[in-house]
């Protein structure tokens, strides 16, 4: 049954045919041989009997009795029309016969072969027009109609996983679009901040000018920041893509940088930071901007959740720097995976001020980079977080 079911459709359509031939001619063959019979038994009574008796016991060789047809004026109307049906049927019953099992032939070959594999292409084709791409085609017959069927399938999957892929791009523009807006925040705080100590202290002269010239010099360095990021995020279709642009960073630079932007920030939140960086005269090989993005984002994270105090801890090595920020507020009170996914916030509240990016952000460049992002609590429930990055080969 294996066999016959995965017959190809044009072999399948002559064994129909050809075993409903078959039947039709094994059938009308009997149908025959009834009405002949049925004739003579209806001939038979309108015959002398003893004279064809007589006549068939003198048969010979050279001769042969047979019973002859009646006039119809002799038979009862009965008997005429069955007489009748009799010819018809010994004329045309081959042939009625033929049509009606070629009919059947084709009836039953639609039901067994097409009917089941073009009711579910059909469906689903329906569920394609209406965007439903979470269904099967079953149809597992090896002729043509199931290879048909499993093309239907690859293609219905392609374009389930093309929806899948366009939605993922449209989620990463959204959080590309997030992310740039978010990162830019810091830079701008830092400018904010600037501006806001040389409109207070300048009149007043309560700052000398090289206190104003660096001041003018940093919000120079966070512009050209900004135009850099700007430049390389408007070439990304995601943050995935973002390549590095590696360099030899020192401590005492990195200190520089981070002390800089520590000033506006302890000033806008209202709260002490510490910074401890480690003496090493060691170079870290790495993305200097990617890694000072990641130190904003933990420290605008921490000021935001920070009662009082926050603590900075940079390790710099030839192959590995490390950043640890800790506050202490209230500490994480969900797991690192579901704090660092997109969009994340703790609160409504938060939530309706910030994007809910930074950590996010800050695990996809800490692993960019070859390293990771460690969430945890200390001793006294305050949030840690430490920021990994490898030496770019």
């Amino acid at each position: 049954m294996d066999k016959i079911r995965n017959l190809s459709v044009r072999k399948s359509i002559l064994l129909y045919m050809a075993v409903a031939l078959f039947f039709s001619v094994l059938l009308s063959d009997v149908i025959v041989r009834i009405a002949e019979q049925t004739q003579r038994r209806i001939w038979w009574n309108y015959v002398d009997k003893e004279e064809f008796i007589e006549t068939a016991e003198k048969e010979d060789s050279g001769y042969k009795v047979e019973i002859l047809r009646p006039s119809s004026y002799e038979m009862t109307p009965s008997d005429v029309f069955v007489s009748e049906l009799c010819d018809f049927l010994e004329t045309y019953a081959v042939l009625i016969l033929s049509m009606a099992g070629s009919c059947a032939a084709v009836f039953l070959f639609y039901q067994n072969k097409l009917k089941k594999p073009m009711e579910e292409l059909a469906e689903g084709s329906k569920k394609i027009a209406e965007n439903q791409l979470d269904f099967y085609i079953s149809y597992e017959n090896k002729d043509e109609m199931g290879e048909l069927c499993r093309e239907f399938e690859r293609m219905r999957k392609q374009l389930a996983r093309n929806n899948q892929a366009l939605w993922q791009t449209v989620e990463e523009e959204k959080i590309l679009r997030a992310a740039i807006a978010h990162d830019i925040r810091a830079p701008l705080s830092v400018l904010k901040g600037y501006q806001e100590m040389l409109m207070e202290y300048l009149p007043s002269e309560e700052i000398d000018m090289g206190q104003a010239m660096e001041m003018l010099s940093e919000s120079g360095r966070q512009i050209e920041r900004m135009d850099a990021f700007v430049e390389a995020m408007r070439k990304l279709s995601s943050l995935e893509n973002r390549q590095l642009t590696p360099g030899n960073i020192s401590a005492r630079q990195l200190e520089k940088d981070i002390q800089g932007e520590l000033v506006i920030l302890e000033k806008e939140y209202g709260k002490q930071c510490m910074l401890q960086v480690s003496e090493s005269q060691e170079e870290f090989y790495g993305d200097k901007e990617v890694i000072l993005e990641v130190t904003e984002n933990l420290l605008s994270n921490a000021l935001r959740y920070g009662k009082q105090k926050i603590t900075i801890v940079v390790n710099i090595g030839y192959a590995k720097l490390s950043i640890c920020v800790m506050d202490d507020g209230d500490g994480f009170r969900e797991d690192a995976k579901k704090i660092t996914e997109a969009f994340y916030g703790q609160n409504v509240k938060d939530s309706l001020k910030h994007a809910g990016l930074g950590m996010y952000i800050s695990r996809l460049y800490c692993e960019k980079h070859g390293g990771k992002l460690v969430l945890g609590n200390d001793e006294q429930g305050g949030a840690v977080v430490t920021a990994i990055f490898r030496r770019i080969a």
